[in-house]
């Protein structure tokens, strides 16, 4: 099974903490890191913005992927969601078993 690990931006903590215990609740992913303080610049419909944000990382496999990108886009607040997923070249194997064993298996 296929490793993915997918970088989803938020506006709060409080936010990404309810979006990374629903997805490790519903078996779409193993693990989510949340990395609060993160500072983002960008440019949205015109203007140059500046965002403090919380960063999740988020670890799954490549068979949930769709899924898991259904469930971020339907809880999150933003009007366009970041949903990044990047597919690791080294990954230590027990890791990748972790992994794949704390992700459910779709039905």
């Amino acid at each position: 099974m296929s490793i993915i690990i997918c970088l989803v931006s938020c506006p709060s903590q409080e936010v990404a903490t309810s979006i990374a215990t629903e997805l490790v609740e519903q078996g779409l992913a193993a693990c989510v890191n949340i990395v609060p303080g993160m500072q983002s610049i960008y440019r949205w419909q015109g203007s140059l913005c500046s965002s403090e944000e919380a960063l999740l990382i988020i670890k799954s496999t490549l068979e949930r992927q769709e899924e898991l990108k259904s469930a971020v886009l339907s809880m999150h607040p933003y009007e366009l969601p970041e949903f990044i997923a990047l597919s690791p070249s080294a990954i230590s194997e027990p890791y990748a078993e972790w992994v794949s064993t704390g992700v459910k298996r779709s039905i």
